[in-house]
């Protein structure tokens, strides 16, 4: 049993792990809850311990030759190297559905970001994708969520004009984790993964998505938001400091002071 294990407090350091949670995390037992505990993980075994339990083979070539050459790769694109092995394993099995589903409701936050990257390599249309990443831009794990908006920003990035419609009713959702999901996706520069030029140039483009949360309650959201607006402060600082400046004048709430403070940050000279 590992329930005792899960409202535990991630070690400061890795070699401070107990070797009880590593083994519970490399079997696919428990989520991670910090950044060492991600950084520890075996990734070849949790990957074997994973396939078995959503019903694939653990031992076949196609996975034997991902995990052999995860070495010459980042930590980030080793676990994308893995989501794909994953993938093409299911993909001509007639029970693909039933192993996704598995994956997506896998314990491990780790196999979940697997399941969400699948939609990458799906093949599927723009409102699809999004459709299908739903579940985990709302998933309970900050891990899953940041991996979750990566998966779909090369798409939407190429179809900003498509993607922007169809991401409005997600600002306007009753989950702060999904309306944050389209803030965070569309950042012009962003954290881990490639900038969208069009919004660098024109940030102004995404003001649909930007206006319903000037003033969101949650903090989660405000810190995507500043973010968002810190990023397009660094190409377009006087669109930021004129947006900044009407949203202070229309709204009296903290959440919006905030916000603008924190967009500010780089702009204003101490």
């Amino acid at each position: 049993m590992v329930q005792h294990l899960l409202a535990r407090r991630g070690a400061a350091r890795i070699a401070l792990i107990p070797q009880e949670v590593l083994e519970a995390l490399n079997q696919g037992l428990i989520p991670t809850v910090n950044l060492n505990e991600f950084l520890a993980l075996d990734l070849a075994r949790l990957t074997r311990n994973v396939a078995r339990q959503i019903g694939l083979d653990p031992a076949a070539e196609r996975l034997a030759d991902t995990l052999d050459m995860l070495g010459a790769f980042r930590p980030v694109k080793r676990h994308e190297h893995v989501a794909r092995a994953l993938y093409d394993m299911a993909e001509p099995r007639a029970d693909r559905d039933a192993i996704a589903h598995a994956l997506a409701m896998h314990p491990s936050d780790v196999a979940r970001s697997w399941a969400a990257q699948w939609i990458m390599f799906s093949g599927l249309p723009l409102a699809r994708k999004l459709l299908s990443v739903r579940r985990f831009a709302a998933d309970s794990h900050f891990g899953v969520r940041e991996i979750a908006w990566m998966s779909v920003r090369t798409d939407v990035a190429a179809m900003l004009d498509e993607a922007i419609p169809l991401l409005q009713p997600w600002v306007h959702d009753g989950d702060a984790n999904i309306r944050r999901f389209a803030s965070e996706l569309t950042r012009p520069r962003g954290v881990w993964c490639a900038q969208i030029e069009i919004l660098k140039a024109e940030p102004w483009r995404a003001l649909p998505l930007l206006e319903p949360l000037k003033a969101d309650e949650s903090r989660y959201v405000q810190n995507s938001v500043a973010n968002w607006l810190n990023d397009a402060g660094k190409s377009q600082p006087e669109w930021v400091h004129g947006l900044c400046e009407r949203w202070s004048g229309e709204s009296t709430s903290p959440a919006t002071a905030y916000i603008v403070r924190r967009a500010l940050r780089s702009l204003i000279q101490p």
